[in-house]
């Protein structure tokens, strides 16, 4: 049993101090002195926060989801909790569906392991039912249309999918996932327009891919997918890097979508908490240099953006309140796959998935489910 003080709690609606957080593998209670025989974590000042959730991450420290390897799973696992990350989506992309489902496989693998890291709570797969016209930097080649047979035997690991609804012929692959399994489904790489977006949402779509990237854009006649995420009650991911978008949009965004809907993630890829140079993503070079990653035809290739430094982003450049944007990457993206009912929170009985940081949101110590698994207050 361990009990954590001299800390500023972040709960959903307020900031507490002078209290105590006592936990084993959950949230035990937050209590106002230290029960007997705890082991005492002082957290000096710092915040006390519900661990980060990253729902959409390709890789980082030199290793990718589409590696297909439990090693390049587990290297993501233990880069990503230095920044205080709990959970986290690997996340696929558009290429073979040999390839998909070798990483899929692998997910499913790593969900039932115990890292020194963060935890693998599914996958996110973004593609292959995308539009060429808004790929990105996803090969084109492998893109097919929707299709629930495609990822059939995949339901029990895959969590979230990013897909182009304008492509999926009568909605059917959308009405089949939202009426068969507890997938969550987001608009992303999509050409739609406002009409199609809104319909789609209709049927159960409830999430919008790095609002802003890769989608048919805000128009006064044509109000496209942006639109449709802002005046609907999608939950919207946001890549805030000050790249992928300008940080003067950052609170218009959360003006209009309200702090509960906005979900920060980083999109990064292997060259997250790397140096700037040469590298791959889904067979494609990428190079990349002062904090951005960019393919030969300068398109971004997801980032190499951290979550905690998205929240710090969020917070130097919007009204939100530090546990206002705290969970916008922990309670939100949880709500948003449904498994906020053991995270996301520090509420009694939840998962004892707990982050320390500073003012500048560098993460000191990070736990999952009670184990400590990274330190560095000492």
């Amino acid at each position: 049993m361990y009990a954590i003080v001299n800390g500023k709690i972040i709960m959903p609606d307020k900031v507490l101090e002078n209290k105590v957080l006592v936990f084993n593998k959950q949230i035990v209670e937050i209590s106002d002195e230290v029960p007997a025989n705890h082991e005492v974590i002082d957290a000096r000042g710092n915040y006390v926060a519900p661990g980060l959730i990253d729902v959409h991450v390709h890789g980082s420290c030199g290793a990718d989801t589409m590696d297909q390897s439990v090693e390049a799973i587990q290297t993501i696992s233990e880069g990503i909790v230095k920044n205080g990350v709990t959970s986290f989506l690997p996340t696929t992309m558009t290429m073979s569906p040999e390839d998909i489902y070798g990483a899929l496989k692998v997910v499913r693998e790593c969900m039932s392991k115990e890292f020194d890291g963060a935890k693998v709570m599914g996958a996110h797969m973004e593609g292959p039912f995308i539009n060429a016209i808004y790929k990105g930097a996803q090969p084109e080649q492998y893109i097919v249309k929707p299709s629930y047979k495609f990822i059939e035997d995949y339901t029990d690991v895959i969590k979230l999918v990013s897909y182009a609804p304008e492509m999926d012929d009568d909605y059917s692959f959308t009405k089949e996932v939202k009426d068969k399994t507890d997938i969550t489904l987001s608009i992303g790489h999509t050409n739609a327009t406002y009409d199609q977006a809104m319909e789609a949402i209709d049927y159960g779509v409830s999430h919008v891919t790095h609002l802003f990237n890769a989608m048919t854009p805000l128009n006064h006649r044509e109000p496209g997918v942006v639109g449709a995420a802002l005046t609907s009650n999608c939950y919207c991911e946001m890549i805030a890097d000050k790249i992928h978008i300008n940080k003067s949009l950052f609170q218009f965004v959360l003006d209009n979508k309200g702090k509960h809907k906005v979900v920060l993630i980083t999109d990064s890829m292997r060259a997250g908490c790397m140096k700037d140079g040469k590298y791959d993503l889904g067979g494609q070079d990428v190079y990349v240099k002062d904090g951005a990653a960019r393919l030969e035809s300068g398109s971004l290739a997801g980032s190499v953006l951290t979550l905690n430094k998205a929240v710090y982003n969020f917070l130097q450049n919007t009204n939100a309140t530090i546990n206002e944007a705290i969970h916008m990457a922990s309670l939100n993206p949880a709500t948003s796959i449904g498994i906020d009912d053991y995270k996301g929170s520090l509420h009694v009985g939840k998962d004892a998935d707990i982050s320390i940081f500073d003012e500048e949101m560098n993460c000191h110590l990070a736990i999952s489910e009670g184990r400590i698994i990274f330190n560095h207050l000492a």
